[in-house]
């Protein structure tokens, strides 16, 4: 047998799969078990490196992408250090290759390259006043020197002034329990038609309900028929809770965001049977907001016919939505005959249209978090009190509407 001549062994043909498991990289712990089964299955030993791949052949390329690598991006920075003779110091160039020396600021801002600025944020607060005689007809011919605006009893210079005709943002919101099934059943859809005429184009307007939850009836929209549909909608009170509370703040929350002119007008009988917040906490979300809150109560008949003692109930609920209108800037009504409501739907439409709009800078620049009480008084150019007559010489007493303080940033939020 050693005579022979000897064949190389040859392994057998072995198809070479290209599963994605003879593409790992089988050093990787997580998936040794892939080189582990190829083997098994193939019975031979992993594939070798190619003849041609010799330790020269690897050192050659090595060197070769060095090469390389040096001529695209230059010499390692400890290499172009040693070699400085390769590099002439900036003295030995030639006089138009040296940099130009630094620009003045107004060269460089004149240039766009980036400068330096300083930004002071003075806060403004904004104060939407309304006035009208007792008769309830607006004064529209004030001026600026008319007004005059204390902050916890401290004089304020008004720096902002004027009368504008923005768009609103109004939100109706609705008590639509069983407590006042039959007043909504009958005098929801007259009385909306009055207020809905008033509004502009560019308005937006949302109707939201509430008993023992609030539900948004229809979103924000510019189309007033939209509101119409959802008040018809209101056919049959669910329950006979009335969370009064909750819907306010959570109302106002949803505003604070919102820009320019905007308000909540309330139809409620006043009653809150089933909120989280109580009447104190609601109060003081409410010196927080810079939304005017108008509310109509719609308590007193209906209380005096259903309830014993409707009295002592329906002056509570009165004194809660007074307190919420008064803090805010807004008004408030409590109308004894159905007869009353166009009326008074006519007259929120004309606050929202006939508002000063004043801002001052306050003198007190702390950022503790405190209520800040907001006193505004009408007063003559000399600075001593506001007569107004009307047609015939006669004096006319008036009202202001503004609200009545705001609560300081603390440092945190300024920040």
């Amino acid at each position: 047998m050693s005579g022979l001549p000897v064949e190389p062994r040859v392994p057998p043909a072995i198809p070479y799969k290209t599963s994605s498991s003879l593409h790992l990289k089988f050093e990787h712990p997580l998936i040794s078990w892939h080189h582990q089964s190829y083997r098994a299955a193939a019975n031979m030993p992993p594939p070798t490196m190619p003849p041609a791949m010799t330790r020269p052949t690897i050192r050659k390329l090595a060197l070769a992408y060095a090469l390389i690598a040096v001529l695209a991006f230059g010499p390692p920075f400890g290499l172009a250090q040693s070699q400085g003779t390769q590099h002439p110091p900036a003295s030995s160039q030639a006089p138009q290759s040296q940099p130009a020396p630094p620009q003045p600021a107004q060269d460089q801002q004149q240039s766009g390259q980036p400068g330096f600025a300083i930004s002071v944020t003075v806060p403004v607060v904004n104060v939407d006043v309304v006035v009208t005689d007792n008769d309830g007809n607006y004064l529209n011919n004030l001026k600026k020197e008319n007004f005059r605006i204390t902050e916890d009893g401290a004089p304020q210079t008004i720096t902002n002034f004027g009368t504008t005709d923005a768009p609103i943002t109004v939100v109706l919101l609705l008590e639509f329990s069983q407590l006042g099934y039959g007043w909504f059943l009958y005098n929801a859809v007259n009385w909306a038609d009055v207020f809905l005429r008033q509004l502009k184009p560019n308005d937006w307007i949302a109707l939201e309900s509430f008993n023992m939850r609030s539900n948004v009836e229809v979103d924000f929209t510019h189309n007033p028929r939209e509101v119409e549909q959802g008040l018809i909608s209101l056919y049959f009170p669910p329950f006979h809770e009335a969370n009064l509370f909750d819907a306010l703040v959570d109302v106002t929350d949803r505003l604070q965001d919102v820009k320019g002119k905007k308000a909540v007008l309330v139809l409620a009988s006043g009653i809150d049977t089933f909120s989280r917040l109580t009447l104190d906490k609601t109060i003081a979300k409410l010196k927080q907001t810079d939304v005017t809150i108008y509310c109509v109560g719609v308590a007193e008949q209906m209380f005096v016919q259903t309830l014993d003692n409707g009295g002592l109930t329906y002056l509570q609920a009165q004194n809660q939505l007074k307190s919420f209108a008064e803090m805010t800037g807004g008004r408030v009504w409590f109308p004894r005959f159905d007869g009353e409501i166009p009326g008074i739907m006519a007259d929120v439409a004309g606050s929202l249209r006939n508002e000063y709009s004043l801002g001052y800078i306050p003198s007190s620049q702390k950022n503790d978090g405190k209520y800040r009480k907001i006193k505004v008084e009408l007063v003559a150019p000399d600075g001593g009190p506001l007569t107004v007559l009307d047609q015939k010489g006669k004096k006319r007493k008036f009202q202001v509407y503004a609200r009545q303080g705001y609560t300081a940033p603390t440092s945190t939020a300024a920040n």
